[in-house]
């Protein structure tokens, strides 16, 4: 048996890379107010930004694209996508959006009013936000495992069932619409939750007659890993523990711009079939009919191949085999990242990379500036500029409780190389990091202040 792992296709198209100089790149990063979405991707060598939509498709994609059926009611494109949810998550009501957030939206909308409390593992930022909008407060309860960056604790994504028990006994039940479980759980670093813990909340939920959904977004990540890293699951294949992990939710909302191997759409898939009716209702106001959902034929045609295509176990493997290579050259060079690696990023700890930066010089956006400069790698601050607040009325910032720069990982697009690139920029930029500076923030929004807020690094104020 071979000890390599290749990847499991073949190029077919190629996209060119344009090469910037380092002094180039300080100028780009100036002009884009030091925020990193703010940059032409033209201006990237290696985009690491987010593996959201970055997938480079297959050629049963791209076949599957010319059958597309642009018909604006009832297309044929709807039904093929519908029947391969159905097969996969186990829902029989399919409810097509543009976007992750466009379900999360409508969702939220027909189950939140002011004054709820919707419990998770650890909200994303545009679930947060989105719960926000409504009125609800959003209350992450991680696992206490995911504290700790360097601990080897195979399921750091789980939720605090203990916590989530308590919440419940104290606020009640009444006041949670529902409860939500992202897997894996992105802001925990990419971390998995276990079957167990899964069942586990599915069962206390049904208790208090609490509805549950799941963030699915990286659905075949976390089933894999859940293969990989728990012993009862490790005979299954991965299609039997997806149905596993779904067969006690209510629903999910997916972003198919991830696991699903899209660069656009998402979906919504529940069991209500009035609820679904009230749903659908509220997507003709701002998606389309509730057969194209705001999507184009040849994108659910898309996204039905790449459901399947994502639950093969070969390309798993290689998704794992390419962030334990990233990890493990890492891990020779003592830089500090959250342990263990997931599948669809590296997190790097910047509290730890930029122990002289505090928190509120933001060290992960130092850290992902340095790193653009350094190479022209475009990476994501996960910390207090993503998950902190600022208040207006007293000038206070509220930190995030850790600091990451997490290097996404897009799914079949670079290769080999392009990561051993990637890990030697690190650690170029590891050698020198006491001489990083900190950042502060000179204008943001009020929502999601990561995409748009312009910074100066403290050094130039």
């Amino acid at each position: 048996m071979m000890k390599t792992i290749i990847e499991p296709f073949r190029a077919k198209m190629v996209e060119s890379i344009c090469f910037t100089t380092r002094a180039e790149r300080k100028q780009l990063l100036c002009r884009a107010k030091y925020n990193l979405f703010q940059l032409r991707a033209q201006d990237v060598i290696i985009d690491l930004l987010t593996d959201s939509g970055m997938a480079a498709m297959s050629s049963q994609q791209w076949s599957a694209l010319m059958r597309g059926d642009e018909s604006y009611a009832g297309c044929s494109s709807f039904y093929r996508l519908g029947e391969i949810v159905t097969n996969t998550f186990g829902f029989p009501e399919v409810i097509p959006v543009h976007q992750g957030r466009a379900g999360e939206k409508i969702l939220f909308a027909a189950l939140v009013k002011p004054g709820d409390v919707v419990p998770s593992n650890t909200h994303f930022d545009t679930t947060r936000a989105n719960l926000e909008a409504c009125g609800a407060e959003a209350i992450d309860l991680p696992t206490p495992e995911a504290k700790d960056s360097n601990s080897s604790y195979p399921f750091k994504g789980n939720i605090d069932l203990g916590k989530l028990e308590r919440l419940i006994t104290t606020r009640g039940a009444k006041a949670m619409p529902f409860a939500m479980l992202t897997i894996t759980n992105n802001s925990a670093g990419g971390q998995p939750a276990s079957l167990a813990n899964i069942q586990g909340m599915s069962k206390l939920l049904r208790k208090h007659e609490i509805p549950f959904y799941i963030d699915a977004a990286r659905f075949a990540e976390n089933a894999w890993l859940i293969k990989q890293r728990a012993p009862d699951c490790s005979g299954l294949s991965v299609s039997e523990i997806v149905k596993k992990i779904f067969i006690g939710a209510n629903g999910c909302l997916v972003s198919a711009k991830k696991d699903c191997l899209a660069n656009i759409g998402g979906f919504i898939a529940i069991r209500d079939r009035s609820l679904a009716r009230r749903l659908k209702d509220a997507l003709v106001l701002t998606e389309g009919f509730p057969t194209y959902g705001g999507l184009s034929g040849r994108d659910l045609e898309v996204i039905a191949v790449g459901i399947e295509e994502s639950i093969n176990e070969d390309y798993l493997h290689y998704r794992q085999a390419s962030s334990m290579y990233v990890a493990e050259k890492l891990m020779v060079h003592g830089i500090p990242f959250v342990a263990p690696p997931g599948l669809h990023a590296l997190y790097i700890d910047a509290a730890k990379f930029l122990p002289h930066i505090p928190a509120l010089q933001f060290p992960g956006q130092a850290l992902a500036c340095e790193l653009y400069v350094e190479a022209g790698i475009r990476s994501c601050e996960v910390g207090s500029v993503m998950f902190g607040k600022y208040n207006r009325e007293t000038g206070k910032e509220t930190t995030a409780q850790k600091e990451l720069v997490r290097l996404a990982l897009p799914r079949r697009v670079y290769s080999q190389s392009h990561y051993d690139y990637v890990a030697e920029a690190l650690v170029n930029v590891y050698r020198r990091r006491e001489k990083i500076v900190g950042m502060k923030i000179v204008s943001q929004p009020q929502q999601l202040r990561h995409f748009n807020a312009f910074f100066e690094p403290i050094a130039d104020s």
